[in-house]
């Protein structure tokens, strides 16, 4: 790796340092001060970030990306409406640091308590979604956290304007510019210097593809909160409600395709395939969904016969897996081997069946009927996220202000000593 970048990740680091060492005792009224001061330049600038987004996505077209990553890309008035609206929501959202977590006394006359703190300094390494460089702006701001921002290339002119928005946002609340830092950069070098830089950063969260993903769980010196793949499993119990499959099927699949919370596999209870017959299959079809399958469902005119790497794969597109099961444990026995404990949705109106489906599967999201793409902080009344965590260390599921937090223990005595 070239010394140039070695001494940029130092630079950027060591103002993250001090930054995050300001932050951790900043005021809930500073900070969403800034969030605010952040969501009101963002508005105030759309023209000059969706020309910014026109120019990604004019290279983004000629680098040949697949519609699904150009739509990742893509903002429009509505969407930056949505990211409005997320710095907002985060902004009124309750500090989540100095919250008291536990608290007891001790028969030896200690009073203990265990309060939440920031983490410090957090990496994150993003690809196409520009949306991601103001929820994690500001979601680790609201958490007291410094944060250096690494872009995907595809996105980074769009990603540099909102950077730029965001820093106005911290100037207006009199908080250390160096508090949210983006890479200046498109070379992968930088990556590579963040995953190595253990001195300056505490956490790494990658938000992206496998192969992003990948390299930074392989290379990364420094923690990592991560999610490989989503492959997301929707199961149509025998106790489903017809109309409601139906709905969040489609929902679950096609909605957005190139989001992590995209349903990539869809399991039939032979008992509903044989009540409905093939209705799920073919709304799917009906939609314009490439549908690969297998034995029965092979009969379903416009199916496609799937490939053994079919299954445990994450298309990021209008194609699904599908396949026909005969009962809750046979979709769990297969979630649990093609998984990646990301999110599963099951189909029913039986309780016993939707306890035993929760119990059985241990993926960072288990719903009942309900569509996958909920798979969402801002669904979840975070504000935000700044990845899906699927790993069973501290942070798991959606990672919003909350998660992005440690603790501390503060212990209180009266002249006590120990005998």
């Amino acid at each position: 790796m070239d010394g140039q970048f070695t001494d940029l990740m130092a630079e950027i680091g060591a103002k993250a340092r001090a930054a995050a060492a300001e932050l951790a005792y900043a005021g809930s009224e500073r900070k969403a001060t800034a969030l605010i001061a952040a969501a009101d330049a963002v508005w105030q600038r759309r023209d000059a970030i969706l020309d910014a987004n026109t120019l990604d996505l004019d290279a983004g077209e000629q680098k040949g990306l697949s519609p699904a990553m150009l739509d990742r890309l893509r903002l429009d008035t509505n969407r930056l409406r949505g990211i409005v609206d997320a710095l907002r929501q985060i902004a009124e959202q309750r500090d989540p640091v100095g919250r008291v977590l536990a608290e007891w006394d001790r028969p030896n006359g200690l009073h203990i308590q265990r309060v939440a703190t920031p983490l410090g300094v957090i990496g994150v390494i993003y690809e196409s979604r520009p949306n991601v460089t103001a929820d994690a702006g500001a979601l680790c701001l609201k958490a007291g956290n410094a944060v250096i921002l690494r872009g995907g290339s595809e996105s980074f002119e769009t990603s540099t304007a909102i950077h730029a928005c965001m820093v106005a946002g911290l100037k207006s609340a009199n908080l250390p510019e160096a508090a949210i830092q983006f890479i200046p950069t498109r070379d992968r070098d930088m990556v590579t210097a963040m995953l190595q830089a253990t001195e300056y950063i505490d956490v790494i969260v990658p938000r992206g593809g496998k192969g992003l993903v990948g390299l930074v769980q392989r290379e990364a010196r420094v923690p990592v909160f991560a999610h490989l793949e989503g492959i997301c499993h929707v199961y149509a119990d025998r106790d489903a409600d017809l109309e409601k499959a139906r709905a969040v099927v489609v929902n679950a699949k096609t909605r957005r395709t190139g989001i992590c919370g995209s349903a990539e596999c869809l399991l039939i209870d032979w008992q509903f395939y044989t009540k409905h017959g093939a209705v799920l299959i073919e709304d799917l079809l009906k939609a314009g969904v490439e549908v690969r399958t297998e034995g029965e469902l092979l009969k379903v005119p416009g199916t496609v016969k799937a490939q053994p790497d079919d299954f445990g794969r994450e298309f990021l597109d209008m194609i699904i897996a599908a396949k026909l099961v005969d009962g809750v444990d046979e979709a769990i026995a297969h979630i649990r081997r093609y998984g990646s404990q990301h999110t599963e949705s099951i189909l029913t109106e039986n309780d016993a069946t939707a306890a035993r489906f929760f119990e059985r599967l241990d993926s960072a999201i288990l719903m009942r009927n309900a569509s996958t793409q909920f798979a969402d902080g801002g669904e979840f009344g975070m504000g935000g996220e700044i990845g899906i965590a699927t790993g069973k260390l501290h942070a798991r599921g959606p990672v919003g202000a909350e998660q992005l937090t440690s603790f501390k223990y503060l212990v209180t005595g009266n002249g006590t000593i120990r005998t």
